[in-house]
């Protein structure tokens, strides 16, 4: 159908900014307002949990907020329908399984992915990095860091902003937008690192309190090597049983508290992904109703909370993006606004709520130009003819 066909047909909105862009993610020690209550998000150290960790999780999440346990995008655990009374309590028994940090500045800046296919020495370089980042350059609440040396790279589209990845020569350090980077050592990497993240504030990145290391790119020259060019990026990650262990996941990342309890007595750690997954080390598939343990068209959907347990959406997602995921062909993101929280990267569909419905784009991020759709419109022969 000719785009004028289309126009005629639906109309075309541009997505209004609505919503407001926080700057910045919760954590334990200052949690989110949302529709549902207070969002409190926990960080693991090195992206991994005990089995005991995991069980006062469960426990906490059940007798301090609404039971619902969220997987992040940043490898983290967040829990939901926390209230001020209960947020208190909450703290302490996260602070008797060793998951707090010693203040919320400190925690705010502890924004470290790693690979879950790592080495004993990787999660001892991220232990240094964390301690070198607490006492480093006030860099904004959404800089981020990717450990990523493991045998395959698997983190090149997860949200950092400075990568220690593997080369054809051994370690790299690479800036975010760039392709390449320069030749580290593991005695070097953390203080370059941490270089490049001063350079970063030095040079003008931090605006606001806010600042991207690709979009500073794009304005200021990078005075750092980057010859050197990464390893390949892993073919498609998908759930199911591997030699080294189980890789299960979870319907837009989300499981109830019961849930995590029953996985935390079959296995001895969990190791955080940022793909809403969970790697498992040495396990085998563990009885856990309601995962996904292998190919399933709900991986490539993304969907925030939405109406009402988002403040800011401005419409349901997670039920239409539940009934889309069979009949869209590589990615879809539902947004129930145009901030893309769920997915901030382009997707092949994305629906970007409005108030009036959807706005339907094809290759676009949350809050593009597009024909806007009811819900109830929004099917297989819709979606072929906007397109």
């Amino acid at each position: 159908m000719s785009p004028d066909a289309t126009r005629s047909r639906w109309s075309f909105t541009v997505q209004a900014p609505e919503f407001k862009v926080q700057g910045w993610c919760p954590g334990a020690l200052r949690p989110m307002e949302s529709g549902d209550g207070l969002v409190v998000r926990i960080r693991p150290r090195c992206a991994s949990f005990t089995a005991r960790q995991l069980l006062g999780i469960a426990s906490a999440a059940l007798q301090h907020g609404n039971g619902v346990v969220e997987l992040t995008a940043r490898a983290n655990l967040q829990l939901r329908g926390v209230t001020q009374a209960s947020h208190g309590p909450l703290l302490t028994a996260l602070r008797a399984l060793d998951l707090l940090d010693s203040d919320p500045a400190i925690e705010g800046r502890r924004n470290v992915v790693l690979s879950p296919w790592r080495s004993a020495e990787d999660a001892e370089l991220a232990m240094e990095l964390y301690n070198a980042i607490a006492q480093g350059p006030d860099l904004p609440g959404k800089f981020g860091f990717a450990l990523d040396l493991g045998s395959q790279r698997v983190l090149g589209t997860t949200s950092a902003d400075i990568r220690l990845e593997l080369g054809a020569e051994g370690m790299i350090l690479r800036a975010d937008g760039c392709s390449g980077g320069a030749r580290v050592t593991r005695d070097t990497a953390v203080p370059e690192a941490m270089r490049m993240a001063r350079w970063f504030v030095e040079s003008g990145g931090v605006s606001e309190g806010r600042g991207r290391m690709a979009a500073h790119l794009k304005r200021a020259a990078l005075p750092f090597d980057t010859s050197q060019l990464p390893m390949p990026e892993a073919a498609e990650i998908v759930p199911g049983q591997r030699d080294d262990g189980a890789l299960i996941a979870f319907e837009f990342g989300i499981l109830r508290a019961e849930a995590l309890s029953n996985l935390a007595k079959q296995i001895a750690e969990v190791r955080m992904t940022p793909w809403r997954m969970l790697f498992l080390p040495g396990a085998t598939m563990p009885d856990l109703p309601g995962a996904i343990i292998g190919p399933d068209p709900r991986l490539k959907v993304y969907a925030c909370t939405g109406a009402p347990g988002c403040p800011q959406a401005l419409q349901e997602t997670r039920a239409l993006a539940r009934r889309l995921a069979p009949l869209v062909t590589g990615v879809l993101h539902v947004s129930g606004c145009g901030k893309g929280c769920a997915h901030p990267a382009t997707a092949d569909v994305v629906l970007s709520a409005t108030r009036q419905g959807f706005a339907l784009a094809q290759n676009a991020k949350a809050g593009a130009e597009g024909v806007v759709l009811k819900p109830s419109e929004i099917t297989l022969e819709t979606l072929a003819k906007a397109m």
